[in-house]
């Protein structure tokens, strides 16, 4: 039976997810067959399985970290918010159905044998397993059948290290308010505390350091700095999605739609020597742009609506109508269209007109579309048919189907047959994880250049994968400096006495 450790924060994005990616890193590099679990995960990106099943991408990325292929056992319960009030609840890769939270409160203790099954199977297959708890275990409001924190925790009977940020202000206060307001049986859980995102001397801490520990009666171990670490991250928090400018030679404009969801998918376009990658929420942000690209969405035809209503729609068209190449994905790809139909009530109901810059029709239904797909790109005329002949490995993850007018060329090449759609300089496809091939995105970043008259010499990217595998490696060596693996060790091997 694996032995365990899990990391808790006080607040949501503390760093749970990327120190936990860390400790998977270390022992994995130390030779023990390592997998990460979270039993509920919050969140707009999700990842399709080889088997075809969905799950959160911070544990696809931790999983990474620890050399393993993604299993949907690491994050048996997923929650895609559809609205305000309501999420997607997905168990097992599967989609039970739509709640509000409400809903989903009441209906959480049925899920506790799907998690304890799901983590039961992967302890008996690894040393060791990194399990990440969701927001604070200090809400108090929602500890009644908690299944992602300390009721996990308690599950897995597992230990716990409890990490504070200190980059927000008032780290201290928020540990120990964190520590006080548990149950006597849940710090005793708590066999240490890490500080996250610290910038400056570490000296200067000492002080401080002595009296939390003074305080809670657990020690601190370790302070972690500011890690300028380029991690896939999955939720709205990310820093990423704040970026409005960019200094590289090409600027591409991703709409920031406000059920945005995958945009992971263009991590890679991010990384790229020659392309900058900013998000834009205004007509007036949009500016004039080298590529706009409309990204998946949880809720296409509420997003169209505010893309109209906006003024970004317009402001789009317009750049189309010049020439400027516009790429829609998944929903994005479907607001492109001309009509969205929704007969069943899947997202809002009722038809509503769409972009009209390719010529497709889409119509909403109950079953979701979850498969790993290979992909040729096959674009035969206009600006995308620069990556005509290129080959990517992705998924599709979508409700509805989408259906060309005759005469209109695919841009994609399924093992289930054509998908997307060109016409002139916009292009559309269901093919999430496209820029991920490195073929496919140097092919665009010279495309991009020459059209700019910049070199095309100066368009040459480095291999994702080999990027990623040196940013787990280079998180490993930071918190073997900073942390007392020496006492996370003796932690995951004495458990919780």
């Amino acid at each position: 039976m694996a032995r365990s450790i899990m990391i808790q924060g006080t607040t949501s994005s503390a760093g749970k997810s990327f120190l936990a990616a860390g400790l998977c890193r270390i022992f994995y590099r130390d030779g023990y067959r390592t997998a990460p679990f979270k039993s509920q995960n919050m969140a707009l990106n999700s990842y399709i399985t080889r088997d075809g099943l969905e799950m959160g991408r911070a544990q696809v990325m931790q999983a990474e970290a620890a050399g393993r292929e993604p299993d949907v056992r690491m994050n048996p319960i997923l929650l895609k918010p559809t609205s305000h009030m309501g999420s997607q609840v997905i168990v097992n890769g599967e989609v039970r159905g739509t709640m509000s939270a409400a809903e989903y409160f009441q209906h959480k203790a049925d899920l506790i044998p799907e998690v304890k099954r799901a983590y039961a199977s992967l302890a008996a297959e690894n040393d060791m397993i990194v399990l990440e708890g969701a927001g604070s275990p200090a809400e108090i409001n929602l500890k009644e059948n908690d299944i992602v924190n300390m009721g996990m925790a308690a599950m897995a009977d597992a230990p716990v290290l409890l990490v504070g940020d200190i980059d927000r202000g008032g780290v201290f206060a928020s540990l120990y308010g964190t520590v006080a307001l548990l149950t006597e049986e849940e710090r005793h859980r708590v066999k240490g505390l890490v500080i996250n995102k610290f910038r400056g001397d570490e000296e200067i801490l000492r002080p401080g350091l002595a009296m939390l520990e003074d305080l809670t009666g657990i020690p601190v171990l370790g302070v972690v700095p500011y890690l300028e670490m380029d991690l896939d991250d999955e939720d709205s928090l990310s820093p990423r999605l704040d970026k409005k400018t960019t200094q590289k030679p090409v600027d591409i404009a991703v709409i920031r739609l406000p059920y945005l969801s995958n945009f992971t998918d263009f991590i890679p376009l991010e990384r790229h020597p020659s392309l900058g990658v900013r998000y834009v929420r205004s007509a007036g942000e949009l500016k004039h742009p080298d590529l706009v690209i409309l990204p998946g969405t949880k809720n296409t035809m509420d997003d169209l609506l505010w893309l109209r209503q906006s003024g970004l729609e317009a402001a789009v068209c317009r750049l189309a109508e010049e020439g400027i190449p516009v790429l829609g994905i998944c929903g994005g790809y479907q607001m492109m269209g001309l009509t969205l139909r929704d007969p069943l009530n899947v997202e809002r109901g009722g038809e509503l007109r769409g972009m009209g810059l390719l010529p497709v029709q889409t119509e909403f239904t109950p079953q979701k579309t979850r498969t790993r797909v290979q992909a040729g790109l096959c674009p035969e005329t206009g600006f995308f048919k620069a990556l005509a002949g290129k080959e990517a490995e992705g998924y599709e993850i979508h409700m509805g189907r989408t259906a060309r007018e005759q005469g209109c060329a695919p841009f994609a090449v399924l093992s289930a047959g054509p998908d997307g759609a060109v016409c002139g300089s916009a292009a559309g496809t269901y093919l999430h994880g496209l820029f991920e091939s490195s073929a496919v995105t140097d092919a665009l970043a010279r495309a991009l250049c020459l059209r700019k008259g910049i070199s095309p010499e100066e368009a040459q990217g480095t291999d994702h994968m080999s990027y990623k595998e040196k940013q787990y490696d280079s998180l490993a060596g930071a918190l073997r400096r900073c942390l007392d693996m020496e006492a996370v060790y003796r932690i995951c091997e004495e458990g919780v006495k």
